[in-house]
Formats: structure tokens, C-alpha cells, sequence
């Protein structure tokens, strides 16, 4: 993983302020749910993408102290067992990026799935840095708290029911991959697919999909929402259109009847906050809370800048993409993302090296793909002119 953007300070353990106050549990304890206190040492600008600064961030602690977990979180196949909270705090908009504003605390959030991470958490707990620098933006890290307890999957399914209905809230864009396409809807069959799936790969006590998704979409019962849809550029290339709000769910008389998966029912409703919802949880995605919360409204201006960043992403995403249509060539998704993700950052004052580090490519190739992508987009212009120009009546 590259290093160059991510500036870590650690200070002997008999100097450091906090260890006395440093959050532990047990060793078997498979999830676990840490909350930050990060104070701005300064007001300074945070580009909009910090999301991947903050997950790079993560991987290199990881790193530092369990190479193999590090390896293993960054390029394993399966779900991946830890999620990150974008900043939650005063984040103003100043001009295409964000300003963090000097001594004010924001919190972020880190989320183990799994007995090893968490155990990692609670050994790096120790000794953990001081600061984090994001390109230049720095944040002290004041104080470390548990935002959701310590547990075992065993407990989860173990704990009572204690009522009938039950609200989760979306406090982060939430988005589901759907035939290829974005979904940005929590019907009840994506919302427990989707926390299943972390089930079946962590808990050790798999259970079979279908019969419960089918189960799902006969049982439950969506009693109200309130949700808004918006694109945000999300994780390290292309868009994302996803939903932000709260959802109010419950089952059917006839549901309860199934015990077994009205117990599985409630204990994946408790591993939501842990695990989040949807795809890209692992860069601040699908941030997901118990009970029914108002949207926040330090949010929005971060929300409008990674909204413009996402418009601009799609609409270069879709010209590239006709365009290499029109050409008979190797019309591949990916190019045309890459371009347009690229371009796109460029266009909002992101460096050729920025960028190049959060998609961990040679800066040459990113020089390169610039050049390709505006080469492309003026090409587009002229054939747009001269199609125009054959339409007009003569």
C-alpha cells in the first residue's frame, strides 16, 4: 500500500496522554465499534475524497503491527471484516474541497467484524499515534471510546427481542449492487442480504441464503421511512447513487411462527451498526445506527461537495463510454471509470500525485490518462458540433 500521503506520529507509551483511558475487552470478542475524538490543529482544506486518506490510514496502522492482517484486508476476496465513518463534524465547503476548522473535535468511526481485528484494535489500543495527516490537514486524536460494545456473534443471536418494531437509520450514503446497477432503495431483501453476508463469512455459524431471503421478502414489514437519494463519488473510482434517512421495519404474525429465523431476523438487526449496509462500507459508506436519528446537518456541505464530484464522475463516465461504443473498440467499464474519475478529480484541484496514491498507480499513468481523457472529451465537443451542424435545416 502506498505511504507517501499518510504521516504517522507515535510518541513512547510512558508519554502518552491517553493510554490511561484506552477503551479494552476480551480476547474472544469478535465485533467491537471504537469512535475517535480528532481535533483540528488548524483550519485547513480536506480534499474530498479523504475518505481513501483515512482507509490508507487504517491499512498502514494494520500494517505496522500485523503485516499478514494487512495484506489480507487489503486484498482479500471475501467481505471484508472492518468498516470506517467518513468525519462526522464542522466540515465546510471552500470552493471544490472541505475545510476542517482549527480546534473544532470530529469523530470518526472503525468497526471490527471479526476476533482478529478486533484483536488488532486492542493491541494497537496500547500504543496508538497521536495525529493523523491528511495531505497536510492534521487531526489529534484526543480520545478513543467504544460507540458500539463488545460482543460475539454467539451473543448477538442470543439476546432477547426486546421490540416488536424496530428503526435503523442510514447516516451515510447506502447504496446496493443490483444487476449490474446501483440500488439505491433498503427493500428488506437487499438490507438483510447484505448483513447475512458478513453473517455467513465472520459469525462461523453460516446459514443457508435463499430459504432465509425468501422468508425476508414474505415476512417483513416496512412501517414507515424517510429517505433522500443523492450521488456521492465513493471508494477509489466512479460514482455511487445511494440513500441517506431511516427505515422503520417489524414481521408478520405468520413470520414468528419461524423461530429460528425470527431469532436470525433480530440478531442481524443488532449487527448492523457494526457491519453497515451495502457495498463500499470500507470507505465510509452504508454507516448504519440503531434507532431513528435526524440527519445531520454538519453532513450536507461535505454531502454537496461529494455530490458535484459524482455528477462530474457519471457524466464524463457515460461520454467516455459511447464514445469508445462509437469507435468499435474495447468498450470496457473500467477505462472509461478510470478516465472519468481521474479527469474528474483533476477538475476539482486534486495533484497528478494525489491522486495517483489513492489509485495506487504511477504517476506517469495518471499523467497519461489526463491527457487521454481530455484528448477524448474534446474530440466528443467536435462531434457533438458537427452532428449539430448536419441537424440544422438548410
Amino acid at each position: 500500500m502506498p505511504r507517501a500521503a499518510i504521516t504517522t506520529k507515535r510518541k513512547p507509551k510512558a508519554k502518552t496522554a491517553h493510554t490511561s483511558s484506552v477503551p479494552t475487552w476480551a480476547d474472544d470478542t469478535e465485533l467491537v465499534g471504537l469512535v475517535f475524538d480528532l481535533e483540528a490543529t488548524a483550519t485547513a482544506s480536506l480534499y474530498s475524497q479523504y475518505t481513501i486518506g483515512l482507509h490508507a490510514w487504517f491499512l498502514d496502522q494494520v500494517r505496522q503491527v500485523d503485516p499478514q492482517l494487512s495484506a489480507y484486508l487489503h486484498d482479500g476476496e471475501s467481505e471484508k471484516p472492518f468498516n470506517i465513518s467518513a468525519l462526522e463534524g464542522q466540515l465546510l465547503p471552500s470552493g471544490k474541497q472541505l475545510k476542517l476548522v482549527a480546534n473544532q473535535i470530529y469523530h470518526w468511526h472503525i468497526n471490527a467484524l471479526s476476533q482478529r481485528v478486533a484483536l488488532f484494535l486492542k493491541q494497537w489500543l496500547i500504543n496508538f499515534p497521536t495525529v493523523i495527516d491528511l495531505r497536510g490537514a492534521s487531526l489529534q486524536i484526543k480520545q478513543v471510546s467504544i460507540a458500539h460494545p463488545p460482543t460475539t456473534y454467539a451473543q448477538l443471536l442470543q439476546s432477547p427481542s426486546e421490540q416488536s418494531v424496530v428503526d435503523l437509520s442510514f447516516v451515510s450514503p447506502t447504496s446496493f449492487r443490483r444487476k449490474g446497477h446501483h440500488f439505491p432503495l433498503p427493500v428488506p431483501e437487499n438490507l438483510f442480504h447484505s448483513y447475512l453476508r458478513r453473517w455467513n463469512d465472520f459469525s462461523q455459524q453460516p446459514v443457508e441464503q435463499e430459504a432465509f431471503v425468501k422468508w425476508i421478502d414474505e415476512s417483513v414489514i416496512i412501517h414507515q421511512h424517510r429517505l433522500e437519494s443523492m450521488k456521492v463519488a465513493a471508494g477509489k473510482q466512479g460514482s455511487v447513487t445511494g440513500f441517506m434517512g431511516a427505515i422503520s421495519l417489524g414481521l408478520s404474525k405468520q413470520a414468528l411462527t419461524n423461530t429460528e429465523f425470527t431469532q436470525l431476523f433480530y440478531a442481524l438487526l443488532r449487527l448492523a451498526p457494526y457491519c453497515g449496509t451495502g457495498h463500499k462500507t470500507t470507505f465510509g459508506l452504508g454507516q448504519t445506527r440503531c434507532g431513528w436519528l435526524a440527519q445531520q446537518k454538519s453532513a450536507i456541505a461535505e454531502q454537496l461537495i461529494a455530490d458535484t464530484l459524482a455528477q462530474r464522475i457519471e457524466e464524463l463516465t457515460e461520454i467516455f463510454t459511447a464514445q469508445r461504443k462509437r469507435k468499435g473498440g474495447d468498450r470496457t467499464d473500467k477505462i472509461a471509470v478510470t478516465w472519468a474519475t481521474i479527469l474528474a478529480r483533476r477538475e476539482h484541484g486534486d495533484s497528478l500525485a494525489a491522486i495517483a496514491l489513492d489509485l495506487e498507480m504511477k504517476p506517469e499513468t495518471v499523467k497519461t490518462y489526463v491527457k487521454l481523457a481530455r484528448k477524448a472529451l474534446k474530440e466528443d465537443k467536435r462531434t457533438a458540433l458537427v452532428e449539430k451542424a448536419i441537424d440544422i435545416p438548410q
